[in-house]
């Protein structure tokens, strides 16, 4: 076993070995799923009150409550957050062309 530690790139995606495309959608993927876990949690609401207001049912609230991610696109992310009142926005970053 090495004891080598690398630095990492900034997203546990691409540093798995991810194509670099694909690792951005995960990472926006992660992100997103975790500020919806984290908004529903902290407003108190039931994962059924929850699944109300998200127009799901609530077993997708479940779904997203245990980090099933494979479950969620990021369209479908983005339009839950739209859901709870949040707009997502895509910024750009890196060098200029």
């Amino acid at each position: 076993m090495s004891d080598m530690i690398l630095e990492s790139s900034g997203n546990v995606f691409t540093d798995l070995g991810f194509e670099p495309g694909e690792a951005a959608i995960l990472q926006m993927r992660a992100k997103l799923m975790n500020d919806l876990r984290e908004r529903i949690a902290a407003s108190g609401m039931t994962q059924t009150e929850a699944a109300q207001r998200l127009g799901v049912g609530q077993s997708r609230v479940s779904d997203l409550m245990r980090g099933k991610w494979e479950k969620f696109s990021l369209e479908m992310l983005i339009t839950l957050e739209a859901r709870m009142g949040r707009q997502v926005t895509l910024e750009f970053a890196g060098a200029a062309v």
